[in-house]
């Protein structure tokens, strides 16, 4: 990727973006060449949860030790030396830490079927209309307060911790801090931007071990880490949150656009100067999250290319292209034969046509055992689920929408974006599709100016686009 009309930079120094995926990881480099941005993913590898006899559970070592492969290429292929770094990635799941500062465990990945039940219990304790009030956020059983819950649930400690994106950071040298994009998926920082006492008491959480709240674009401290070329790089919080990361590298300043950030999950919505809180935004179960520069992402989640991953994954293939291209040949699906695409039973790992098939059954519509038609259906069904979603999006807003920014993996699906453009009567853009890893890069470059408001984000995602 290149950037045109890049300004002069003075300093001349690389940056890196360190983007973790929960299917892939990736360590990115931002060199310049005659004033233009040039980017390159420098390693990629793949992530993905164990399932282990206490739980489903991230790889922590293996988490790091590939970013630090990652640094490592970086520092040998930027001889000019690195400005800064900056990591970005899912939300939701952390790192508890002892009192040295070290990982006490490999961090719960947040489908464990722990979260559910501490779901349950805690909203026996507060409700969930309650939470809403509180936090403006979606309320769904992958959230941070749910997972902290669950710990106490089964006598664990309490301690210090960091979501995963900051405990990287962390690692290095920086200083513990919840950047607030990140921080906003917790369920724990009430709609004022901080943390919620009320939330903090009723789970039963120390909230004076809840890290320090810092804004986008932040400086966090030095890196320190094991790659020396690297010793004196700022560390910088991007938006830590991946989507919102995504968002940041979408080129757009005028408002009359959404973003649906496709990939494991599809996250559709819309950037607001503020949160909106209402009673049909709290029916609707739209969510409220930190967004670069000060704002909020509002949008909804659904269950995204997981879908057809997982259904893939059970017949033995891997071969995404192929699929779309055989999908697109298939034949199409009525309205009433989507799939219900926010049924819990199908955010759990496991044999994914059979769950699809299980829906169809209890809805009296006949199972689909063909693979291509198979994927179209979960291609219909989202196309049509973005086009209500958007559509509710705009009732409860007022905004008058005209463009899609498609950003993530999920962008480069033609047919999918072809089919969302006919359901939802909308332009459809494709982004980025390493739109975290602009964005990243976007908030990074916006911190060396010491201007981290929406509109420098933005005209650095534009320059590097």
């Amino acid at each position: 990727m290149s950037g045109r009309g890049a300004p002069e930079i003075e300093d001349h120094r690389a940056l890196i973006a360190v983007d973790l995926g929960a299917e892939s990881c990736r360590v990115s480099l931002l060199r310049w060449k005659q004033g233009v941005g040039q980017i390159e993913v420098v390693h990629r590898f793949a992530n993905g949860p164990e399932q282990r006899v206490d739980g489903l559970r991230w790889n922590l070592n293996r988490i790091v030790d590939g970013v630090d492969e990652g640094l490592r290429q970086c520092a040998a292929i930027a001889k000019e030396g690195v400005r800064s770094i900056a990591v970005d990635g899912w939300a939701v799941d952390y790192a508890h830490l002892s009192d040295d500062g070290v990982a006490l465990q490999d961090p719960f990945c947040y489908r464990d079927p722990r979260c559910e039940m501490a779901q349950q219990a805690l909203h026996k304790r507060i409700s969930a209309e309650r939470l809403r009030e509180l936090t403006g956020i979606q309320i769904q059983a992958l959230n941070t307060v749910y997972q902290l819950y669950a710990d106490r649930l089964v006598g664990a400690g309490q301690t210090r911790w960091l979501n995963l994106p900051e405990y990287l950071l962390y690692l290095w040298g920086g200083e513990p801090v919840a950047e607030r994009t990140n921080a906003t998926h917790t369920g724990l920082i009430g709609l004022n931007g901080g943390w919620c006492e009320e939330i903090f008491a009723a789970a039963e959480l120390n909230i004076t071990l809840a890290p320090r709240i810092v804004e986008a674009g932040t400086k966090v401290g030095i890196y320190r880490g094991k790659v020396a070329e690297l010793h004196g790089a700022h560390l910088i919080a991007p938006c830590c949150h991946d989507t919102a990361s995504a968002v940041a590298g979408i080129p757009a300043v005028e408002d009359d656009w959404a973003y649906i950030s496709s990939g494991t999950w599809s996250l559709i919505g819309a950037v607001l100067n503020a949160p909106c809180n209402s009673a049909k935004a709290s029916v609707a179960n739209f969510t409220n999250l930190g967004a670069g520069g000060g704002r909020a992402l509002f949008h909804k989640g659904i269950a995204g290319m997981w879908l057809l991953r997982q259904c893939m994954i059970a017949w033995g293939t891997d071969d995404v292209g192929n699929m779309i291209q055989k999908a697109d040949s298939a034949s199409s699906f009525r309205s009433d034969e989507w799939i219900d695409v926010e049924d819990t039973s199908l955010t759990l790992p496991g044999d994914m046509p059979t769950r699809i098939n299980a829906q169809r059954k209890r809805r009296h519509l006949r199972p689909v055992h063909e693979m291509h038609g198979m994927a179209r259906l979960i291609f219909d069904s989202l196309a049509g689920r973005y086009a209500s979603v958007l559509r509710a999006l705009e009732d409860i807003t007022g905004k008058k929408l005209r463009q899609i920014y498609m950003v993530g993996g999920g962008s480069q699906n033609e047919l999918l974006n072809r089919l969302t453009a006919e359901a939802t009567g909308l332009e459809v853009k494709r982004g980025s599709m390493e739109s975290s890893t602009v964005g990243n890069f976007a908030v990074q470059l916006a911190a060396g100016e010491d201007d981290t408001s929406a509109n420098n984000i933005a005209k650095w995602a534009a320059r590097l686009a």
